[in-house]
């Protein structure tokens, strides 16, 4: 195989951004080579910054593994691959140049199949030398590096560059990482491959995720994001820069794009079926990002950081989703699976999934199948049955039929399977929502389990009921009919030893039930009591006084500074709600916010008195403005009269009421507060975006409830009578 010319099998699609180029930073490549300061450390070992070396995707325990199974199944066919392929040759050339171009730059064709090719090429060798200990493929890849980190000044290209950049700077930072305890790497060369990583590929990577290349959030896919979180983390690693690692961690968990784990899962359906972000696009994208999260996941892992479980396991909720989606049922027929339209910033409207690219086979499932089956006893099935599928991996190009581009490193049949299995006592992170009235159970499954019960109570101590037994797949129940109360569950497993452990209790509210009142029956101070008994106790902050109002007192919030506070997360664990108030609009502003709920301009539920279109809107989102599900009334709110208005969510229908009458609803409502997950700006009278007003005017008895208020109950409330 010519390794300059090979078949490129992945294209990103180009934004029409133009053709622009970078070389680290400023300032020419030799002098930010020269003036690196990489943080001293050993080659092997726990450094000053509490790194353990090898410590990306493998380990040193890892490599053991390897060295002792590579000759047994199902290592071994994996190893068969490895040692086929033309880049894991001794008489592999590497092909360095001094800058890479990936998409179309004028004069300049694309050429980074020469980075791509080498760096499969480097990692290849170093596995063969960490598993053979010949030491004639440890010099071929201190070889290839080397070539590179004397020649490479810059990659530049169209946007496509930072794809360049994120995919090929985390596989190259892998290479290094395992290279750097072979002592025929000279001090001097290594140091210098990691000032490459650090002065080329991390600025680009960094300058990515912080301002995507001066677009809109959610233009970029979460593949561009993962790539280069990818990168971040594992040069971090190399370079022995805590700050660099600790920057990945906290944009895979907080970021605003989509490649942090909220967005890139972009919606959790029950089961634990969480719907990716580029679901609605290809399947190729798709299952790239399996690849690389999965790979964010370990190389986190193996430093002590456990990405994996994070939010109850939610990258395993996206894995079971894209594997399902590309797995065959039965004869030609694909598993099917939910879905929920996704919308971006390009207006693109996905409201299927997308069957371009169906059954896309990457060598990125032995790695998720190993640490959920194995390391953590979970059940997994479609994951299995992938990992399964594509047995055994290849990598590194066209070599075996699983081997999936250069687009990952792969051969995960060799370096991730283990041969031991973890095992659970019960199952675990049981949950539970409601959802027009009814409580939707999921859980997650253990490895030795035929089938699962669920059990209600009316208190957590029991005695419990038996539900439902025989639950095979999906891990959910549904509880239907309930009574107005507060209802406890949790499932166990049957084994072959008999019933399991139960899992974790969890509670679900049915009915009708206050859940926040400010009555702003005050008439001084900053506080505004809460008198649900919940303690969501008001903050009166900046313009803000107590003035007369529709039932007794008001607030009096002045336009510019004036909003109420109310606490963190207040309703991270709501499903169906209703808010309803008293307004009275001084004067009519465009987007001036009744209430607002949320983390920033990409998670929030709000009410605005008058939108863009010039009429009142309630909206919910967790993918910023343009993902927006909204109801919007005819008209804005009045002005100057108190005005009585509440939105009520059962399900997906969600109403918004203007004095006592419907006047708009939305049925695909499939939002809900609990899927903004943590909000930590939750006012009345203020916008999550800076650059939109707060509200000028007077509000009186805000109230939240648990539950779909019905026409009658707002009415009665409009009204000042008991519900």
């Amino acid at each position: 195989m010519d390794t300059l010319t090979a078949t490129i099998t992945r294209r990103s699609f180009l934004y029409g951004l133009g053709a622009l180029a970078l070389t680290a930073c400023g300032g020419s490549a030799k002098q930010q080579l020269e003036s690196a300061q990489i943080p001293s450390t050993n080659k092997t070992g726990a450094t000053t910054n509490g790194f353990a070396h090898p410590g990306l995707l493998h380990t040193q325990t890892d490599f053991e593994r390897m060295a002792v199974k590579f000759n047994t199944e199902p290592w071994k066919s994996s190893w068969d691959l490895l040692i086929a392929n033309s880049h894991a040759s001794l008489n592999y050339t590497p092909a360095a140049v001094p800058v890479v171009y990936r998409g179309a730059d004028g004069s300049n064709p694309e050429n980074y199949s020469r980075l791509f090719n080498d760096i499969a090429a480097a990692y290849a060798c170093a596995l063969r030398w960490k598993i053979s200990g010949n030491s004639a493929y440890a010099d071929k890849a201190v070889q290839i590096m080397n070539a590179w980190s004397s020649t490479l000044t810059g990659i530049s290209g169209t946007s496509d560059m930072n794809l360049a950049a994120g995919i090929y700077g985390y596989e190259f930072a892998n290479a290094g990482e395992i290279m750097r305890s072979y002592s025929g790497w000279a001090a001097a060369d290594f140091a210098r491959f990691q000032s490459m990583m650090r002065n080329i590929f991390y600025p680009m990577n960094h300058g990515f995720l912080e301002g995507h290349l001066n677009t809109e959030i959610t233009h970029y896919w979460s593949n561009w994001d993962l790539c280069n979180m990818a990168s971040v983390l594992a040069i971090g690693v190399l370079c022995d820069e805590r700050a660099l690692f600790d920057e990945a961690i906290t944009y895979f968990k907080s970021g605003a794009g989509n490649g942090a784990v909220a967005q890139a899962i972009y919606y959790v359906h029950p089961g634990y079926l969480g719907q990716w972000q580029e679901t609605g696009r290809d399947q190729g994208h798709n299952t790239l990002g399996i690849a690389l999260m999965g790979s964010l996941c370990e190389m986190a892992w193996n430093q002590g950081v456990d990405l994996y479980g994070y939010d109850n396991n939610r990258f395993l909720m996206g894995a079971e989703y894209v594997a399902k989606a590309n797995l065959i049922e039965s004869g030609s027929n694909y598993y099917s699976v939910p879905y929920v339209t996704y919308t971006n910033v390009d207006k693109v409207n996905q409201t299927v999934l997308s069957t371009a690219g169906q059954g896309t086979v990457r060598p990125c499932w032995a790695l998720v199948y190993n640490h959920y089956v194995n390391r953590m006893g979970l059940a997994a099935p479609y994951t299995q049955k992938f990992t399964q599928l594509v047995q055994p991996e290849g990598g590194g190009g066209n070599y075996g039929p699983n081997s999936g581009g250069f687009d990952q490193l792969g051969y995960g049949t060799l370096t991730c399977t283990l041969d031991t299995t973890a095992s659970r006592a019960g199952p675990t992170g049981l949950s539970a929502y409601v959802s027009a009235g009814q409580v939707i159970l999921s859980w997650w499954g253990m490895t030795n389990a035929s089938s699962y019960t669920v059990k209600r109570a009316t208190n957590a101590a029991g005695p419990y009921t038996t539900l439902a037994s025989g639950i095979t797949d999906l891990l959910s129940y549904t509880d239907t009919g309930l009574a107005d109360g507060e209802w406890y569950y949790v499932v166990t497993a049957s084994t072959s030893k008999g019933e399991s452990a139960a899992s974790n209790v969890v509670s679900a509210i049915t009915g009708l039930r206050l859940h926040t009142r400010l009555s702003f029956d005050e008439s001084s101070g900053a506080v505004a009591a809460d008198s649900s008994g919940n303690g969501h106790t008001g903050t009166l902050t900046g313009g803000t006084g107590w003035v007369a109002g529709k039932i007794s007192n008001a607030i009096s919030l002045d336009g510019s500074s004036g909003y109420v506070s109310l606490p963190p997360d207040i309703m991270t664990d709501v499903g169906d709600f209703s808010i309803c108030t008293w307004v009275y609009w001084n004067a009519a502003r465009t987007w001036d916010r009744v209430f607002d709920f949320g983390s920033g301009t990409g998670h929030y539920m709000m009410l605005t008195a008058r939108g863009a279109n010039g009429l009142a809107r309630f909206a919910m989102t967790v993918n910023g403005r343009d993902g927006e599900l909204f109801v919007d009334s005819p008209a804005a709110l009045p002005t100057g009269a108190w005005t009585h208005i509440a939105v009520t969510l059962s399900g997906r229908t969600c109403k918004l009421y203007v004095n006592g009458t419907v006047v708009g609803s939305n049925t695909d409502m499939f939002q809900a507060p609990f899927r903004l997950q943590s909000t930590s700006q939750n006012w009345i009278g203020r916008s999550q975006n800076t650059a939109q007003p707060y509200f000028n005017g007077k509000i009186d008895d805000f109230r939240i409830y648990r539950g779909a208020l019905n026409v009658a109950q707002v009415l009665a409330l409009m009204n000042n009578q008991t519900i």
